[in-house]
Protein backbone atom coordinates (compact mmCIF):
# COMPACT_ATOMS: atom_id res chain seq x y z
CA UNK A 1 0.00 0.00 0.00
CA UNK A 2 1.42 3.40 -1.02
CA UNK A 3 1.73 6.33 1.37
CA UNK A 4 -1.27 8.04 -0.24
CA UNK A 5 -3.32 4.87 0.00
CA UNK A 6 -2.41 4.50 3.67
CA UNK A 7 -3.43 8.07 4.36
CA UNK A 8 -6.71 7.61 2.53
CA UNK A 9 -7.40 4.44 4.50
CA UNK A 10 -6.80 6.33 7.75
CA UNK A 11 -9.00 9.27 6.74
CA UNK A 12 -11.75 6.91 5.58
CA UNK A 13 -11.57 5.01 8.86
CA UNK A 14 -11.85 8.10 11.08
CA UNK A 15 -14.55 9.79 9.03
CA UNK A 16 -16.83 6.77 8.64
CA UNK A 17 -16.34 5.58 12.19
CA UNK A 18 -17.43 8.92 13.66
CA UNK A 19 -20.45 9.11 11.38
CA UNK A 20 -21.51 5.59 12.41
CA UNK A 21 -21.01 6.32 16.10
CA UNK A 22 -23.18 9.42 16.11
CA UNK A 23 -26.03 7.37 14.66
CA UNK A 24 -25.56 4.08 16.52
CA UNK A 25 -23.98 4.76 19.93
CA UNK A 26 -25.53 3.15 22.97
CA UNK A 27 -27.19 5.23 25.66
CA UNK A 28 -24.89 4.50 28.59
CA UNK A 29 -25.17 6.37 31.92
CA UNK A 30 -21.57 7.63 31.86
CA UNK A 31 -22.07 9.05 28.36
CA UNK A 32 -24.78 11.48 29.46
CA UNK A 33 -22.27 14.02 30.74
CA UNK A 34 -18.59 14.88 30.72
CA UNK A 35 -18.07 14.52 34.48
CA UNK A 36 -14.47 13.23 34.67
CA UNK A 37 -15.13 11.50 38.00
CA UNK A 38 -18.01 9.50 36.54
CA UNK A 39 -15.99 8.62 33.45
CA UNK A 40 -13.11 7.51 35.63
CA UNK A 41 -15.41 5.28 37.71
CA UNK A 42 -16.92 3.71 34.60
CA UNK A 43 -13.55 2.97 33.01
CA UNK A 44 -12.25 1.25 36.14
CA UNK A 45 -15.43 -0.83 36.38
CA UNK A 46 -15.32 -1.76 32.70
CA UNK A 47 -11.90 -3.35 33.00
CA UNK A 48 -12.45 -7.07 32.31
CA UNK A 49 -16.20 -6.65 32.92
CA UNK A 50 -19.11 -6.52 30.48
CA UNK A 51 -21.05 -3.29 29.98
CA UNK A 52 -24.40 -4.85 30.90
CA UNK A 53 -22.92 -6.03 34.18
CA UNK A 54 -21.36 -2.66 34.97
CA UNK A 55 -24.43 -0.44 34.46
CA UNK A 56 -26.29 -1.26 37.72
CA UNK A 57 -23.03 -1.22 39.69
CA UNK A 58 -22.13 2.18 38.24
CA UNK A 59 -25.53 3.64 39.12
CA UNK A 60 -25.37 2.33 42.70
CA UNK A 61 -21.78 3.44 43.16
CA UNK A 62 -22.44 6.98 41.95
CA UNK A 63 -25.53 7.23 44.13
CA UNK A 64 -23.52 6.10 47.16
CA UNK A 65 -20.35 8.09 46.34
CA UNK A 66 -21.42 11.03 44.15
CA UNK A 67 -18.16 12.99 44.51
CA UNK A 68 -14.46 12.35 44.77
CA UNK A 69 -14.56 13.54 48.38
CA UNK A 70 -17.36 11.14 49.35
CA UNK A 71 -15.38 8.23 47.95
CA UNK A 72 -12.14 9.37 49.57
CA UNK A 73 -13.77 9.73 52.99
CA UNK A 74 -15.82 6.51 52.96
CA UNK A 75 -14.87 3.48 55.07
CA UNK A 76 -13.16 0.93 52.88
CA UNK A 77 -15.72 -1.67 53.95
CA UNK A 78 -18.48 0.44 52.37
CA UNK A 79 -16.55 0.75 49.12
CA UNK A 80 -15.92 -2.99 48.94
CA UNK A 81 -19.56 -3.73 49.74
CA UNK A 82 -20.67 -1.46 46.91
CA UNK A 83 -18.20 -3.26 44.62
CA UNK A 84 -19.28 -6.71 45.81
CA UNK A 85 -19.76 -9.10 42.89
CA UNK A 86 -17.72 -7.14 40.33
CA UNK A 87 -14.52 -9.01 41.16
CA UNK A 88 -10.92 -7.83 40.89
CA UNK A 89 -11.34 -6.00 44.18
CA UNK A 90 -7.92 -4.35 44.00
CA UNK A 91 -9.60 -2.03 41.49
CA UNK A 92 -11.89 -0.70 44.21
CA UNK A 93 -9.05 -0.23 46.70
CA UNK A 94 -6.86 1.51 44.13
CA UNK A 95 -9.79 3.69 43.12
CA UNK A 96 -10.36 4.87 46.67
CA UNK A 97 -6.63 5.43 47.18
CA UNK A 98 -6.56 7.55 44.02
CA UNK A 99 -9.65 9.47 45.17
CA UNK A 100 -7.73 10.41 48.32
CA UNK A 101 -4.87 11.60 46.10
CA UNK A 102 -7.26 13.77 44.08
CA UNK A 103 -8.83 15.19 47.23
CA UNK A 104 -5.53 16.01 48.90
CA UNK A 105 -3.48 17.10 45.90
CA UNK A 106 -6.06 18.56 43.49
CA UNK A 107 -8.83 19.87 45.70
CA UNK A 108 -11.20 17.07 44.77
CA UNK A 109 -11.10 17.87 41.05
CA UNK A 110 -9.90 15.19 38.64
CA UNK A 111 -6.85 16.82 37.01
CA UNK A 112 -6.75 17.77 33.35
CA UNK A 113 -3.08 16.97 33.10
CA UNK A 114 -1.42 13.90 31.60
CA UNK A 115 1.28 13.43 34.22
CA UNK A 116 -1.14 14.03 37.07
CA UNK A 117 -3.67 11.50 35.78
CA UNK A 118 -0.93 8.93 35.13
CA UNK A 119 0.20 9.42 38.71
CA UNK A 120 -3.08 8.24 40.21
CA UNK A 121 -2.99 4.77 41.74
CA UNK A 122 -4.51 2.11 39.53
CA UNK A 123 -4.55 4.34 36.43
CA UNK A 124 -2.60 2.89 33.52
CA UNK A 125 -2.11 4.13 29.93
CA UNK A 126 -5.56 3.07 28.73
CA UNK A 127 -7.52 4.53 31.65
CA UNK A 128 -5.50 7.74 31.57
CA UNK A 129 -6.15 8.10 27.84
CA UNK A 130 -9.85 7.43 28.31
CA UNK A 131 -10.23 10.02 31.09
CA UNK A 132 -8.25 12.70 29.26
CA UNK A 133 -9.90 12.16 25.88
CA UNK A 134 -13.51 11.47 26.89
CA UNK A 135 -13.79 13.95 29.75
CA UNK A 136 -11.47 16.71 28.52
CA UNK A 137 -11.41 16.04 24.75
CA UNK A 138 -7.62 15.83 24.77
CA UNK A 139 -6.09 13.96 21.77
CA UNK A 140 -4.80 11.05 23.84
CA UNK A 141 -5.07 7.45 22.61
CA UNK A 142 -7.06 4.99 24.71
CA UNK A 143 -5.99 1.53 23.58
CA UNK A 144 -7.54 -1.54 25.16
CA UNK A 145 -8.20 -5.05 23.84
CA UNK A 146 -11.16 -3.95 21.75
CA UNK A 147 -9.15 -1.20 20.09
CA UNK A 148 -6.15 -3.43 19.37
CA UNK A 149 -8.44 -5.99 17.76
CA UNK A 150 -10.00 -3.37 15.47
CA UNK A 151 -6.67 -1.86 14.46
CA UNK A 152 -5.06 -5.28 13.94
CA UNK A 153 -7.77 -6.23 11.48
CA UNK A 154 -8.24 -2.96 9.68
CA UNK A 155 -4.52 -2.36 9.13
CA UNK A 156 -3.55 -6.07 8.95
CA UNK A 157 -1.12 -5.86 11.85
CA UNK A 158 0.18 -9.34 12.67
CA UNK A 159 2.31 -8.41 15.67
CA UNK A 160 1.54 -10.11 18.99
CA UNK A 161 -0.73 -7.75 20.91
CA UNK A 162 0.32 -9.36 24.20
CA UNK A 163 3.76 -7.77 23.82
CA UNK A 164 4.64 -4.28 25.00
CA UNK A 165 6.15 -2.98 21.75
CA UNK A 166 2.95 -3.86 19.89
CA UNK A 167 0.88 -1.84 22.35
CA UNK A 168 3.19 1.14 21.87
CA UNK A 169 2.80 0.79 18.10
CA UNK A 170 -0.99 0.66 18.45
CA UNK A 171 -1.03 3.75 20.67
CA UNK A 172 0.94 5.75 18.09
CA UNK A 173 -1.41 4.61 15.33
CA UNK A 174 -4.53 5.38 17.37
CA UNK A 175 -3.21 8.89 18.12
CA UNK A 176 -2.74 9.52 14.40
CA UNK A 177 -6.33 8.57 13.69
CA UNK A 178 -7.95 11.06 16.10
CA UNK A 179 -9.60 13.87 14.09
CA UNK A 180 -8.90 17.36 15.39
CA UNK A 181 -11.36 18.34 18.10
CA UNK A 182 -13.03 14.92 18.13
CA UNK A 183 -10.95 12.95 20.62
CA UNK A 184 -13.85 12.29 22.98
CA UNK A 185 -16.24 10.94 20.37
CA UNK A 186 -13.60 9.17 18.31
CA UNK A 187 -12.14 7.11 21.16
CA UNK A 188 -15.61 6.10 22.27
CA UNK A 189 -16.48 5.19 18.68
CA UNK A 190 -13.39 2.99 18.43
CA UNK A 191 -14.32 1.19 21.64
CA UNK A 192 -17.92 0.83 20.45
CA UNK A 193 -16.90 -0.72 17.16
CA UNK A 194 -14.83 -3.35 18.94
CA UNK A 195 -17.61 -4.11 21.42
CA UNK A 196 -20.52 -4.35 18.96
CA UNK A 197 -19.21 -5.09 15.46
CA UNK A 198 -15.58 -6.18 15.35
CA UNK A 199 -16.06 -8.84 18.02
CA UNK A 200 -13.43 -11.44 18.96
CA UNK A 201 -14.78 -14.65 17.40
CA UNK A 202 -17.45 -13.68 14.86
CA UNK A 203 -16.86 -10.19 13.46
CA UNK A 204 -19.96 -8.70 11.83
CA UNK A 205 -18.32 -7.43 8.68
CA UNK A 206 -21.45 -6.57 6.66
CA UNK A 207 -22.75 -3.78 8.98
CA UNK A 208 -19.22 -2.56 9.73
CA UNK A 209 -18.87 1.12 8.78
CA UNK A 210 -15.22 0.68 7.69
CA UNK A 211 -15.38 -2.71 5.96
CA UNK A 212 -14.55 -1.32 2.51
CA UNK A 213 -10.91 -0.67 3.42
CA UNK A 214 -10.46 -3.37 6.09
CA UNK A 215 -7.23 -5.13 5.08
CA UNK A 216 -7.93 -8.30 7.05
CA UNK A 217 -11.36 -8.72 5.44
CA UNK A 218 -9.91 -8.15 2.00
CA UNK A 219 -7.23 -10.77 2.75
CA UNK A 220 -9.79 -13.19 4.20
CA UNK A 221 -8.04 -13.44 7.58
CA UNK A 222 -10.26 -11.32 9.80
CA UNK A 223 -11.05 -14.22 12.13
CA UNK A 224 -7.36 -15.06 12.70
CA UNK A 225 -6.47 -11.59 13.95
CA UNK A 226 -5.34 -10.26 16.30
CA UNK A 227 -2.33 -12.42 17.07
CA UNK A 228 -2.08 -12.96 20.80
CA UNK A 229 0.09 -15.28 22.85
CA UNK A 230 -2.10 -17.43 25.05
CA UNK A 231 -1.76 -16.67 28.72
CA UNK A 232 -0.74 -19.42 31.10
CA UNK A 233 -3.93 -21.13 32.30
CA UNK A 234 -4.85 -20.52 35.94
CA UNK A 235 -3.59 -23.13 38.38
CA UNK A 236 -6.34 -25.31 39.88
CA UNK A 237 -6.50 -25.60 43.65
CA UNK A 238 -8.86 -27.73 45.68
CA UNK A 239 -9.92 -26.32 49.04
CA UNK A 240 -12.01 -27.54 51.96
CA UNK A 241 -14.52 -24.97 53.22
CA UNK A 242 -16.57 -24.95 56.41
CA UNK A 243 -20.12 -23.68 56.61
CA UNK A 244 -20.41 -23.61 60.40
CA UNK A 245 -23.92 -23.52 61.85
CA UNK A 246 -24.17 -21.94 65.27
CA UNK A 247 -26.01 -23.25 68.29
CA UNK A 248 -27.21 -21.71 71.54
CA UNK A 249 -26.65 -17.98 71.34
CA UNK A 250 -25.42 -18.39 67.76
CA UNK A 251 -28.43 -20.39 66.55
CA UNK A 252 -29.55 -19.36 63.08
CA UNK A 253 -26.15 -17.87 62.28
CA UNK A 254 -23.05 -19.02 60.44
CA UNK A 255 -19.41 -18.21 61.03
CA UNK A 256 -17.44 -16.03 58.63
CA UNK A 257 -13.85 -14.86 58.78
CA UNK A 258 -12.03 -11.83 57.44
CA UNK A 259 -9.03 -12.21 55.19
CA UNK A 260 -5.69 -10.53 55.96
CA UNK A 261 -5.19 -6.82 55.37
CA UNK A 262 -3.05 -7.42 52.28
CA UNK A 263 -2.83 -9.93 49.48
CA UNK A 264 -5.55 -11.86 47.69
CA UNK A 265 -9.07 -10.54 48.44
CA UNK A 266 -7.64 -8.40 51.24
CA UNK A 267 -10.00 -7.65 54.15
CA UNK A 268 -12.98 -9.32 52.52
CA UNK A 269 -15.15 -11.84 54.31
CA UNK A 270 -15.57 -15.52 53.54
CA UNK A 271 -16.33 -18.97 54.88
CA UNK A 272 -13.24 -20.48 56.55
CA UNK A 273 -11.38 -22.67 54.05
CA UNK A 274 -8.00 -24.31 53.57
CA UNK A 275 -6.06 -26.17 50.87
CA UNK A 276 -7.11 -29.80 50.59
CA UNK A 277 -4.43 -32.50 50.56
CA UNK A 278 -4.33 -34.72 47.47
CA UNK A 279 -5.85 -38.15 47.67
CA UNK A 280 -3.65 -41.20 47.39
CA UNK A 281 -2.17 -41.71 43.96
CA UNK A 282 -2.28 -37.99 43.19
CA UNK A 283 -6.00 -37.90 42.53
CA UNK A 284 -7.96 -34.70 42.90
CA UNK A 285 -8.67 -33.55 46.43
CA UNK A 286 -12.32 -33.44 45.42
CA UNK A 287 -12.10 -37.23 45.45
CA UNK A 288 -10.50 -37.37 48.89
CA UNK A 289 -12.42 -39.93 50.97
CA UNK A 290 -15.19 -38.29 52.96
CA UNK A 291 -13.79 -39.29 56.34
CA UNK A 292 -10.29 -38.06 55.47
CA UNK A 293 -11.60 -34.75 54.13
CA UNK A 294 -13.68 -34.12 57.23
CA UNK A 295 -10.79 -35.04 59.49
CA UNK A 296 -8.49 -32.63 57.68
CA UNK A 297 -11.08 -29.87 57.85
CA UNK A 298 -11.63 -30.44 61.57
CA UNK A 299 -7.89 -30.16 62.16
CA UNK A 300 -7.71 -26.94 60.17
CA UNK A 301 -10.59 -25.46 62.14
CA UNK A 302 -8.99 -26.40 65.44
CA UNK A 303 -5.67 -24.90 64.40
CA UNK A 304 -7.52 -21.67 63.67
CA UNK A 305 -9.07 -21.67 67.15
CA UNK A 306 -12.50 -22.67 65.80
CA UNK A 307 -14.33 -25.56 67.46
CA UNK A 308 -16.77 -27.17 65.05
CA UNK A 309 -17.47 -30.68 63.81
CA UNK A 310 -17.95 -31.40 60.06
CA UNK A 311 -21.19 -33.28 59.48
CA UNK A 312 -21.12 -33.92 55.76
CA UNK A 313 -20.46 -32.54 52.30
CA UNK A 314 -22.91 -29.81 51.30
CA UNK A 315 -21.94 -28.59 47.84
CA UNK A 316 -19.04 -27.64 45.56
CA UNK A 317 -18.35 -24.17 44.20
CA UNK A 318 -15.72 -22.53 42.03
CA UNK A 319 -13.98 -19.16 42.08
CA UNK A 320 -11.67 -18.09 39.25
CA UNK A 321 -8.84 -15.60 39.56
CA UNK A 322 -6.45 -14.60 36.79
CA UNK A 323 -3.79 -17.00 38.08
CA UNK A 324 -5.68 -19.59 40.11
CA UNK A 325 -9.00 -21.43 40.24
CA UNK A 326 -10.38 -22.45 43.61
CA UNK A 327 -12.66 -25.47 43.70
CA UNK A 328 -14.33 -25.32 47.09
CA UNK A 329 -15.68 -28.50 48.64
CA UNK A 330 -18.06 -27.07 51.23
CA UNK A 331 -18.90 -29.06 54.36
CA UNK A 332 -21.66 -28.27 56.80
CA UNK A 333 -20.25 -28.10 60.30
CA UNK A 334 -21.83 -27.77 63.72
CA UNK A 335 -20.48 -25.43 66.38
CA UNK A 336 -19.40 -27.25 69.49
CA UNK A 337 -18.04 -26.18 72.85
CA UNK A 338 -14.27 -26.03 72.99
CA UNK A 339 -12.62 -28.59 75.27
CA UNK A 340 -11.00 -26.82 78.19
CA UNK A 341 -7.93 -29.05 77.91
CA UNK A 342 -6.85 -31.30 75.01
CA UNK A 343 -7.12 -35.04 75.31
CA UNK A 344 -4.05 -36.53 76.97
CA UNK A 345 -3.52 -38.97 74.10
CA UNK A 346 -3.38 -36.11 71.60
CA UNK A 347 -1.66 -33.31 73.43
CA UNK A 348 0.54 -34.13 76.39
CA UNK A 349 2.78 -31.17 75.49
CA UNK A 350 -0.13 -28.78 75.74
CA UNK A 351 -1.16 -30.25 79.07
CA UNK A 352 2.31 -29.46 80.42
CA UNK A 353 2.13 -25.98 78.91
CA UNK A 354 -1.23 -25.47 80.61
CA UNK A 355 0.23 -26.17 84.00
CA UNK A 356 3.15 -23.81 83.44
CA UNK A 357 0.93 -21.11 82.02
CA UNK A 358 -1.56 -21.52 84.84
CA UNK A 359 1.12 -21.16 87.46
CA UNK A 360 2.50 -18.07 85.78
CA UNK A 361 -1.00 -16.56 85.52
CA UNK A 362 -1.69 -17.34 89.16
CA UNK A 363 1.64 -15.77 90.19
CA UNK A 364 0.80 -12.69 88.16
CA UNK A 365 -2.59 -12.42 89.86
CA UNK A 366 -1.03 -12.84 93.30
CA UNK A 367 1.59 -10.14 92.73
CA UNK A 368 -0.82 -7.73 91.05
CA UNK A 369 1.05 -7.89 87.74
CA UNK A 370 -0.80 -6.50 84.74
CA UNK A 371 -2.40 -9.03 82.38
CA UNK A 372 0.13 -10.24 79.84
CA UNK A 373 3.11 -9.51 82.10
CA UNK A 374 3.97 -13.17 82.46
CA UNK A 375 5.48 -14.85 79.43
CA UNK A 376 2.81 -17.53 79.29
CA UNK A 377 0.01 -14.98 79.47
CA UNK A 378 1.45 -13.07 76.54
CA UNK A 379 2.31 -16.11 74.48
CA UNK A 380 4.57 -19.17 74.50
CA UNK A 381 8.30 -18.55 74.50
CA UNK A 382 10.92 -20.77 72.95
CA UNK A 383 12.01 -23.71 75.13
CA UNK A 384 14.49 -22.51 77.69
CA UNK A 385 13.73 -18.85 77.03
CA UNK A 386 12.63 -16.49 79.79
CA UNK A 387 11.31 -13.81 77.45
CA UNK A 388 7.84 -13.49 75.94
CA UNK A 389 7.24 -13.12 72.19
CA UNK A 390 7.76 -9.64 70.80
CA UNK A 391 4.98 -7.39 69.56
CA UNK A 392 3.12 -8.88 66.61
CA UNK A 393 4.54 -12.40 67.03
CA UNK A 394 2.00 -15.24 66.56
CA UNK A 395 0.44 -16.69 69.69
CA UNK A 396 -1.17 -20.11 69.67
CA UNK A 397 -4.92 -20.08 70.28
CA UNK A 398 -4.72 -23.36 72.15
CA UNK A 399 -2.09 -21.88 74.48
CA UNK A 400 -4.47 -19.07 75.37
CA UNK A 401 -7.19 -21.62 76.13
CA UNK A 402 -4.93 -23.81 78.25
CA UNK A 403 -3.54 -20.86 80.20
CA UNK A 404 -7.02 -19.43 80.73
CA UNK A 405 -8.35 -22.74 82.02
CA UNK A 406 -5.36 -23.41 84.27
CA UNK A 407 -5.57 -19.94 85.78
CA UNK A 408 -9.28 -20.37 86.45
CA UNK A 409 -8.64 -23.75 88.06
CA UNK A 410 -5.90 -22.31 90.28
CA UNK A 411 -8.36 -19.66 91.45
CA UNK A 412 -10.92 -22.37 92.17
CA UNK A 413 -13.30 -21.40 89.39
CA UNK A 414 -12.82 -24.38 87.09
CA UNK A 415 -15.51 -23.08 84.71
CA UNK A 416 -14.75 -25.02 81.55
CA UNK A 417 -17.73 -23.59 79.70
CA UNK A 418 -16.78 -19.96 80.30
CA UNK A 419 -13.12 -20.66 79.51
CA UNK A 420 -13.67 -22.41 76.20
CA UNK A 421 -16.42 -20.02 75.15
CA UNK A 422 -14.15 -17.07 75.87
CA UNK A 423 -11.44 -18.55 73.70
CA UNK A 424 -13.91 -19.40 70.95
CA UNK A 425 -15.47 -15.96 70.87
CA UNK A 426 -12.01 -14.41 70.55
CA UNK A 427 -11.78 -15.95 67.10
CA UNK A 428 -7.99 -16.16 67.25
CA UNK A 429 -6.52 -17.31 63.95
CA UNK A 430 -3.14 -18.67 64.96
CA UNK A 431 -1.80 -22.18 64.73
CA UNK A 432 -1.31 -24.72 67.50
CA UNK A 433 1.93 -26.64 68.10
CA UNK A 434 2.83 -29.30 65.57
CA UNK A 435 2.80 -32.12 68.13
CA UNK A 436 -0.90 -31.65 68.87
CA UNK A 437 -1.65 -34.31 66.27
CA UNK A 438 -0.35 -37.85 66.34
CA UNK A 439 0.98 -37.62 62.79
CA UNK A 440 2.82 -34.38 63.51
CA UNK A 441 1.18 -32.68 60.56
CA UNK A 442 1.23 -29.28 62.27
CA UNK A 443 -0.36 -26.12 60.90
CA UNK A 444 -2.20 -26.47 57.62
CA UNK A 445 -2.16 -22.84 56.50
CA UNK A 446 -1.23 -19.60 58.22
CA UNK A 447 -3.97 -17.01 58.23
CA UNK A 448 -3.40 -13.58 59.76
CA UNK A 449 -5.97 -11.76 61.85
CA UNK A 450 -8.15 -9.24 60.12
CA UNK A 451 -8.84 -5.78 61.42
CA UNK A 452 -11.44 -5.22 64.10
CA UNK A 453 -12.05 -4.12 67.65
CA UNK A 454 -10.66 -5.72 70.79
CA UNK A 455 -14.19 -6.77 71.66
CA UNK A 456 -14.79 -8.92 68.61
CA UNK A 457 -11.15 -9.74 67.67
CA UNK A 458 -11.84 -8.81 64.06
CA UNK A 459 -11.13 -12.21 62.53
CA UNK A 460 -14.51 -13.97 62.79
CA UNK A 461 -18.20 -13.05 63.04
CA UNK A 462 -21.46 -14.92 63.50
CA UNK A 463 -23.99 -13.63 60.99
CA UNK A 464 -27.51 -14.20 59.77
CA UNK A 465 -28.86 -13.19 56.38
CA UNK A 466 -29.62 -9.60 57.35
CA UNK A 467 -26.08 -9.18 58.67
CA UNK A 468 -24.68 -9.91 55.21
CA UNK A 469 -25.43 -6.31 54.25
CA UNK A 470 -22.65 -5.20 56.60
CA UNK A 471 -19.86 -7.28 55.08
CA UNK A 472 -18.26 -7.49 51.63
CA UNK A 473 -17.89 -11.03 50.26
CA UNK A 474 -16.22 -12.39 47.12
CA UNK A 475 -18.93 -13.51 44.74
CA UNK A 476 -18.54 -17.24 45.36
CA UNK A 477 -19.09 -16.83 49.11
CA UNK A 478 -21.97 -14.45 48.55
CA UNK A 479 -23.67 -17.14 46.45
CA UNK A 480 -22.92 -19.88 48.97
CA UNK A 481 -24.33 -17.89 51.88
CA UNK A 482 -27.45 -16.93 49.95
CA UNK A 483 -27.93 -20.57 48.93
CA UNK A 484 -27.65 -21.67 52.55
CA UNK A 485 -30.10 -19.09 53.88
CA UNK A 486 -32.49 -19.87 51.00
CA UNK A 487 -32.34 -23.48 52.06
CA UNK A 488 -32.98 -22.64 55.70
CA UNK A 489 -35.93 -20.48 54.77
CA UNK A 490 -37.41 -23.21 52.59
CA UNK A 491 -36.33 -21.70 49.25
CA UNK A 492 -34.46 -23.39 46.44
CA UNK A 493 -30.73 -23.81 46.67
Amino acid sequence: MTTNEQQEAKSYFSRNLLEWYHGQKRDLPWRRHRNPYYIWISEIMLQQTRVDTVIPYFNRFIERFPTVESLADAPEEDVLKCWEGLGYYSRARNLQHAAKQVKEEYGGQVPNDRDAVFGLKGVGPYTAGAILSIAFNRPEPAVDGNVMRVLSRYFLIEDDIAKGPTRVKMERLAAELIPEGEASHFNQALMELGALICTPKSPRCLPCPVMEHCSARLAGCETSLPVKTKAKPPRPEERLAALIEGRGGHAGRVLIRQRPSSGLLARMWELPHWPAPPAEGGASAALLPETAAQDRLRRSLLQAGIFARPEGHWMAAEHTFSHIVWTLQVYRCREEEAPALPLAAEGRSLYGAAARNGAASADAAATGAAPGAAGAATGPADPGSTSAPGPGEPVAAADYAAADYAAASAAGAGDRSATSQGMYNAGLTASVPADLFADGSGPVERFADGSGTAEDAGAVRWINRSDMANYAFPNVFLKLLNAYFDEQEGGAV
